[in-house]
């Protein structure tokens, strides 16, 4: 609402809005519980509190939904990853840096969403559904982001976080009793919008009541990644579609306005997870000092090829040897080995080309609200995949 409009029962002034020049920028309530968090470190500004709120929110609901220990890592109010707590193998651990550590269960689920699409993720809002404890704070402690919003902190984790940023980094406690209004209200050029807020539950039972193919059975897990992967696009700028695996988000497609690039997106992304485990990319002969943010550029690199002379001769200076890039066929088998994928989406798919792009992912889930003019031809699409597909009857949108 305008800040002129209502006498205010809490507010906290911002580091800026949108961009350094909008200032001044706060933050106002007119809730009586006060504001869904505290500021323990650091001040936020305009993005960083939008991104931590809707984080929050996201991993919030996905412990409640599946009793596990959940992460999110946010970039520009859309989730570059998202991950509950499911133990790594040693491949997947090696992959992302952390197959000498002894890893918590929540230092688990933050490794699996920040592990996800480490690019996006530079210079992140880390959400975290459970008190901080010490090893997952050695893991940010490391990491390049701007802030993290947890509902506590270990005294020893707190502290240790608090180094980061030359003591400036923002760090939020989450209220785990507030309660947020049932009418929540937007203000643009002069207008205010309002509406009930999205507080539809998802769960196995909302998802997956219809499933329409011909196949109709979805194990365990799977059922657990479309509910993953349903929660992670509540809170998603639309479009979007989302790819999830093994209790992570391997590949997020936001704020597309076709539908099939959201899924050509979140497809790429998938992709480019699942190549970062081709032993040709884990066996690249890196030189002992080679930086962990520097390996991670080089092996996506490596991955995405088309380098131009002199990218090729930067990159090439990161390995005691020469090294050549992945070739097509080389990532087609690769990528043949995908199975098992499921997939959301926020809104129906209009056309069977999503389906044909989803195939090519290894997609064999996918949950999404149905009601387009085509739903037979995408069924039969699905059907012609060997996928099950449920429509839900539930839209995500989120702006």
């Amino acid at each position: 609402m305008s800040s002129g409009s209502h006498n205010y029962l809490h507010q906290f002034d911002l580091k800026y809005g949108c961009n350094p020049h909008q200032k001044p920028a706060a933050v106002h309530s007119l809730n009586e519980q006060g504001l869904p968090c505290e500021v323990l470190n650091g001040q936020p500004g305009y993005i960083n509190l939008l991104d931590a709120l809707n984080a929050w929110q996201l991993v919030h609901e996905l412990d409640q939904a599946l009793v596990l220990p959940a992460a999110a890592s946010f970039k520009h109010l859309s989730p570059a990853g998202a991950a509950v707590s499911i133990p790594l193998d040693d491949e997947l651990a090696d992959v992302y840096g952390c197959n000498n550590l002894n890893l918590s269960p929540l230092a688990t689920s933050f490794i699996r969403a920040r592990g996800a699409d480490p690019l996006s993720s530079f210079g992140d809002f880390i959400a975290l559904s459970r008190k901080v404890d010490l090893c997952t704070a050695t893991l940010i402690r490391k990491t390049i982001s701007d802030g993290i919003i947890a509902p506590g902190y270990d005294s020893d984790a707190l502290n240790l976080i608090k180094e980061k940023k030359d003591g400036e980094y923002v760090i939020l406690k989450a209220d785990l009793e507030y309660t947020a209004p049932e009418i929540e209200y937007r203000e643009l050029n002069g207008l205010v919008f309002s509406q009930l807020r999205n507080t539809i539950k998802i769960n196995q039972n909302s998802l997956l009541a219809k499933v329409v193919t011909k196949k109709k059975g979805i194990p365990l897990e799977a059922i657990r990644d479309l509910i993953i992967s349903s929660i992670t696009l509540k809170y998603t700028q639309s479009n979007s579609v989302g790819y999830a695996l093994d209790g992570q988000m391997i590949g997020i497609g936001a704020g597309q306005q076709s539908r099939v690039d959201c899924t050509k997106l979140a497809g790429r992304k998938a992709e480019t997870w699942y190549l970062r485990q081709h032993p040709k990319v884990m066996k690249l002969p890196f030189l002992e000092n080679t930086a962990s943010i520097e390996r991670t550029n080089a092996r996506i690199l490596f991955i995405e090829g088309g380098l131009t002379d002199n990218e090729l001769q930067n990159w090439q200076r990161l390995f005691e040897s020469p090294v050549e890039p992945l070739t097509q066929e080389e990532k087609e088998t690769w990528l043949s080995n995908l199975k098992g994928v499921s997939l959301s989406s926020d809104a129906f798919f209009p056309f069977r080309d999503n389906i044909d792009q989803a195939s090519k992912r290894g997609v064999s889930y996918i949950v999404q609200p149905g009601g387009s003019r085509r739903d037979n031809e995408v069924i039969k699409a699905a059907d012609e995949y060997d996928m099950a597909m449920a429509f839900s009857g539930i839209r995500l949108f989120h702006h």
